[in-house]
This record gives structure tokens, C-alpha cells and sequence, in this order.
């Protein structure tokens, strides 16, 4: 018999294809993941939860950083050049990003979350803040309602740089939405619960505008939503009499705002000192609120611990 012989190449080419198809229809075999950076924490665990174990997500503001006072470094200009997809905030709140993506000769899909929300126009004590470029209130995170458009927004981007996993991501985004209607109707629950002269309280900055507009309260603030227009000695004076006058049963320490100003606030109004809310970002992976849900469960379990009637 004859015997036949295959040319060296031949047969290189012939193993390389076979090993390419052992890896790729391997169980557990997966595309690359997909590298995904966002302006901060809250947009990092939403696109975690819809990206699921396609992609790698990184925060340039991480978790218990204050959002309104980063100052962008030459790093966060290279891990976007090499990103797959920027997300942002948007409404004023991160606006030195699109910025950075341009000096950075990104050249993929820069994605605004809130895009899509009503927004909120930036109010404190009565008065519009004119301390934001778009002059609205950028925490629109604060109504969960909101969440379902930014889990949407953040799906459809995916789906559009990666449709091999399309099915993937609306999975996870119908799951997500899930469990953002059952926060939504606990958060409606206990907040019903409580008799309107209780639904009135004083916080570090002006971040829960959505919140108070989505569930029925009010929020005082001594600080603008941007987070850096110190307020004046006669706001201040105003805000206490406000609540000795009022009764307002509660004020509340923030975890990314100095706790100076409303120690003083509460000192000297007599209020009572009601816990600490987290509005810009989420705790470490070890604290409370290590995720969008779990904080904003945090929230509401501090605002009825001191707010509801006993």
C-alpha cells in the first residue's frame, strides 16, 4: 500500500484548527470579556449586573469617593483608550468625562445612562441652583424608576458592541428589572406608612430631589446638588429655624459629605441625628450598601428606623 505523505505545513494547520475548535466549543468556553468603564460606583454595579460575566467593569470613582470632587489622571485617560464601552451619568453630574474620552482617542460607544429620565431642575431651600452646567439635579439614580432606563440603556449598548451576547444581557436585564419593581413597591410600602408630618427631613447635600419626588417626602439640604456651593451663614440660620418651627423629627449625615455642617445644624435645631444615607456612591464590597439595590434598601431601612411612629 501506498503511503501517503502530508506536507509539514499541512499538518501544523491542520492541529492549530483542531485545537481552535477543542477550546471554542468547550464547556464554559466564552468570548473575551468586554472592558467597560464608568464615571462611578452606581453605573459599575448596574453594568456588572447586566453584563454579567461578559464583561469587566472599572470605576474611575470607586466606591465611598466623592464624585464631586475627582480630579481626572493621565491613568483614567489609558484604561479608556482601551475600554469597549464608556458609561457616564450624564445631567451635569460627570462632565469632565466626555472630555477625558476625547483626549484620550477613545474611539467606541460612549453611553449616557440617564438618557431618556425626566430630569429634576436643581432646587435648595426654594431656589434654583445655577451651580450645574444643565442646571438640574444629576442624581437621578435616587428614583428607582430611573434605574429600569439606565439598566435599559446600559443593555441596549451592549447588545449593539457585543450581539453574540445579546441574549445574555436581556436576561439579565429582565432579571434586574425584576428586582428593581419589588424596591420600588417596598420602598412605596413603607414610605405610606408614615404619617405626613413625618415624611419631612434634613440631609448633608441636596441629592434625594428624585427620591422626595418619586415617594411622597421632602428633603432640606444646607448643600446644593453639585456638592460644592458652601451655603451662607443666613441659609444656615434659615434652615435651623426652619426645623424648630416645623418639627422636622430627623436630619442625616451623608457618606461622601463633610459631617461638620449638619452636626451643628442638628446641635443647634434640636433635631435628631437620624444615621447615614449613602447618594453618590456605594460602600466598599465589606460595608452596607456594596451594590445600587442594597444601598438604597440601606436607605430606606435608616429613614424608617428614625422616621417611623413607634
Amino acid at each position: 500500500m501506498a503511503l501517503m505523505r502530508f506536507p509539514f505545513r499541512f499538518l501544523l494547520r491542520r492541529a492549530c484548527l483542531t485545537m481552535f475548535l477543542t477550546f471554542a466549543f468547550a464547556p464554559g468556553a466564552r468570548a473575551a470579556e468586554i472592558e467597560i468603564v464608568t464615571s462611578f460606583s452606581i453605573l459599575a454595579d448596574l453594568a456588572r449586573q447586566i453584563g454579567g460575566e461578559r464583561v469587566s467593569v472599572h470605576s474611575l470613582i470607586g466606591p465611598g469617593q466623592d464624585a464631586h470632587a475627582h480630579e481626572p489622571r493621565p491613568s483614567d485617560a489609558r484604561r479608556i483608550r482601551n475600554a469597549g464601552l464608556v458609561i457616564l451619568n450624564g445631567l451635569g453630574f460627570d462632565d469632565w468625562l466626555p472630555r477625558l474620552v476625547h483626549a484620550s482617542g477613545y474611539r467606541g460607544t460612549l453611553v449616557v445612562a440617564s438618557n431618556g429620565i425626566r430630569p429634576l431642575a436643581m432646587h435648595n431651600h426654594g431656589h434654583i441652583h445655577h451651580d450645574s452646567p444643565r442646571h438640574v439635579d444629576p442624581h437621578a439614580w435616587q428614583d428607582v424608576a430611573n434605574v429600569r432606563i439606565y439598566a435599559d440603556n446600559i443593555a441596549a449598548a451592549l447588545i449593539a458592541v457585543d450581539p453574540v451576547g445579546a441574549e445574555t444581557y436581556r436576561t439579565n436585564a429582565t432579571r434586574y428589572r425584576a428586582a428593581l419593581d419589588e424596591l420600588d413597591a417596598d420602598i412605596r410600602a413603607a414610605i405610606a406608612r408614615l404619617p405626613q408630618e413625618r415624611r419631612r427631613v434634613v440631609s448633608a447635600h441636596d441629592a434625594f430631589g428624585y427620591f422626595a419626588r418619586a415617594y411622597g417626602m421632602t428633603f432640606l439640604a444646607p448643600v446644593g446638588a453639585a456638592g460644592h456651593s458652601a451655603p451662607g451663614a443666613r441659609d444656615v440660620a434659615r434652615l435651623i429655624e426652619q426645623l424648630r418651627n416645623e418639627k422636622i423629627p430627623a436630619v442625616f449625615l451623608e457618606t461622601v459629605v463633610d459631617s461638620r455642617l449638619i452636626e451643628r445644624i442638628r446641635a443647634e435645631s434640636g433635631a435628631a441625628m437620624g444615621g447615614t444615607l449613602y447618594s453618590d456612591a456605594l460602600s466598599p464590597a465589606e460595608g452596607p450598601a456594596p451594590t445600587y439595590l442594597a444601598m438604597m434598601r440601606h436607605n430606606l431601612d435608616t429613614l424608617m428606623a428614625a422616621l417611623a411612629v413607634r
